[in-house]
């Protein structure tokens, strides 16, 4: 049956049109965002995941931050601490010259008086930004190291916690024999072990932690890459697929309106019946 009053074929043809217009801005939408999901009402689900994961990239990116800053305090202290170890084997070889009746003791004891106090320096001296973990006053450092989510719980964080070493309390120059003669000398020398003992016990923890800091912050790198890698994966647009639907859709655009002009001029066939 034919009517001038509803026009079926045209319908079709409309919501037909509509629907590859519809797709269409989708898909310009896509190229130019570069984003299949772009937003919740694109994929819900898979739209709070990637805003999750967003938010994890963005802690990681403070921790690696929080990590420099740590590695950075901790290489100051180690290369204090290297420092001090290499000054008291100084004063162990000055010690070990004045064992001899021969030696110049007041010369000896001149150069010891000179090292003693550049280790006070190099201590005074071993800070980062107010940090200074071989001073008596310095404290302990802390370093938030990791991000940790587990299931749909709350996300919490890891630290990385470095006690202070006190090479001021652990190395008593102060205290320290002076080398007068033979005797002393020898008296002085032990002191120095004994001293020795404590700065390597310091060295070493420092350089442990700072090379833990170190393959931490390399992890945590990783890890921020791999995150953005999987959020690539869930709301990136295909390019190729995108581009190669877009011409497929503009297509369909222009069939589409030339079968909703076929379908509006069928009315005026009718016309015909009255001849």
């Amino acid at each position: 049956m034919s009517s001038i009053l509803t026009n079926n074929g045209a319908m079709v043809a409309l919501q037909t049109l509509k629907s590859v217009n519809s797709n269409l801005t989708d898909t310009q939408s896509q190229i130019s965002t570069g984003k299949e999901i772009g937003s919740a009402k694109d994929n819900s689900a898979i739209w709070a995941i990637s805003k999750v994961m967003e938010s994890d990239v963005v802690g990681f990116k403070a921790v690696s931050k929080s990590l420099a800053v740590g590695e950075s305090t901790l290489g100051v202290a180690s290369a204090g601490a290297e420092s001090i170890v290499e000054t008291l084997k100084e004063m162990e070889a000055l010690a070990v010259a004045g064992g001899s009746e021969t030696a110049d003791f007041t010369k000896i004891q001149a150069d010891m008086t000179q090292k003693v106090a550049q280790i006070s320096d190099t201590i005074a001296a071993s800070q980062f930004n107010g940090v200074n973990l071989l001073s008596t006053a310095g404290a302990g450092l802390t370093v938030v190291s990791s991000v940790n989510r587990v299931g749909a719980a709350a996300a919490t964080t890891d630290t990385i916690t470095v006690a202070n070493q006190d090479f001021e309390a652990g190395i008593d120059t102060a205290g320290m024999t002076a080398i007068t003669d033979a005797a002393t000398a020898a008296t002085a020398f032990g002191e120095i072990q004994a001293m020795m003992a404590t700065a390597l016990t310091g060295a070493a923890t420092i350089g442990a932690a700072a090379s833990r800091v170190s393959d931490q912050n390399d992890f945590v790198g990783k890890l921020s890459d791999s995150l953005k890698s999987g959020i690539g994966a869930l709301v990136d647009a295909d390019m190729e697929a995108t581009s190669a639907r877009l011409q497929a859709l503009q297509t369909q655009q222009q069939l589409g309106v030339q079968a909703l002009s076929i379908a509006n001029q069928a009315p005026q066939t009718i016309l015909s019946l009255f001849r």
